[in-house]
Parts: C-alpha cells; sequence; structure tokens
C-alpha cells in the first residue's frame, strides 16, 4: 500500500513538474484550511 502511495505521489510529481517542497506546503495549506473550516463551522456555532 505504501509503495503504491509512493508510485502514485511521484507519478503527479513529475506530470506537474513539483518538487517535495511544494507538496510538503499544498498539504500543510490542505490541513490549514480544512482545520479553519472546520473550526468555523463545527466550533463557531456552540459558542
Amino acid at each position: 500500500m505504501i509503495e503504491m502511495h509512493i508510485k502514485w505521489m511521484e507519478f503527479w510529481k513529475s506530470k506537474l513538474g513539483i518538487s517535495d517542497y511544494v507538496v510538503a506546503w499544498i498539504s500543510f495549506l490542505k490541513g490549514l484550511v480544512i482545520g479553519l473550516l472546520l473550526y468555523h463551522f463545527a466550533i463557531v456555532p456552540y459558542l
């Protein structure tokens, strides 16, 4: 399963022409956006 994920990530990195550093930033920003959405819609209404 991990090998499949590594191959898939390498395929998309080469297809898009991005580095590991860019993938890390994309993952960070994606997590930040999802966290803020969860905070906004799941926690704020109960305050």
